[in-house]
């Protein structure tokens, strides 16, 4: 019975330390993935802030935007309203025709100027189409990566759940294999205390045969001298009887 328990309290010692080395190890794997997770996730926010402030640029360009229109179109409308007035002061301006020709070039450097304006206009209105697509292109990636990010995820839980799931078949074979072993080690004793049992009652049957071929040898010499006496007592009487 004390070597039984000796290999039941190893076999708990071996299973505990099992425990110890596998929780361990699960341990610092899942620190692991967390952190990688926190990364990965930190840099999405850095991607999705980036695209909050272009988006807020976008809108304040195109708000300056429809400032200046109005403003080009306010300038055209005066433009066209003082056309106007020219012509009707023809007649009275023939005397200031040098300071209508000075005002001419200044209408005309204005109107290069808006000119000028509608060009860049037109130019920032490409380049916003274009970082309109370019964010487009961007929100694309955002979402493939997000996804692919998932899909990570999801295997590497994937991953893990095959992995525990052979850690506790292992686990559950190691527990099966001590316990046959127990068995094993029981039925040995038991078969054991059996034969040892056999042989005590063989050994006592011997000595109970031998104490009673002592006991009818005893017995046989008992009658065996009650029977000489006996002789000798008949011969003496007869001795006896004869002398008389």
């Amino acid at each position: 019975m004390k070597k039984k328990r000796k290999k039941i309290k190893k076999t708990e010692n071996l299973e505990a330390l099992s425990r110890l080395a596998s929780f361990t190890s699960s341990s610092i794997s899942s620190a692991y993935e967390t952190y990688k997770k926190r990364q990965e996730n930190k840099k999405i926010e850095e991607i999705k802030l980036k695209k909050l402030e272009e988006s807020s640029r976008i809108a304040k360009e195109k708000k300056e935007l429809k400032i200046k229109e109005y403003q080009l179109t306010k300038d055209q409308q005066k433009l066209k309203l003082k056309d106007e007035e020219e012509k009707i002061k023809e007649k009275e301006i023939k005397l200031k025709e040098e300071k209508q020709k000075i005002e001419e070039e200044r209408l005309n450097k204005k109107d290069e100027e808006l000119r000028l304006i509608s060009q860049d206009q037109r130019k920032k209105e490409k380049e916003l189409k274009l970082k309109s697509e370019e964010q487009n292109r961007k929100d694309i990636d955002l979402k493939v990566r997000e996804e692919e990010q998932k899909s990570k995820e999801l295997k590497d839980q994937r991953r893990k759940n095959r992995a525990l799931k052979v850690i506790k078949e292992e686990e559950q074979k190691q527990k099966d294999l001590e316990y046959l072993k127990i068995k094993e080690w029981e039925e040995k004793y038991d078969l054991e205390q059996k034969a040892k049992e056999e042989e005590e009652r063989v050994r006592e049957e011997k000595l109970r045969l031998r104490e009673l071929q002592r006991a009818r040898l005893a017995e046989e010499d008992e009658n065996k001298v009650k029977k000489e006496l006996s002789s000798r007592l008949k011969t003496l009487d007869i001795d006896k009887t004869t002398k008389n």
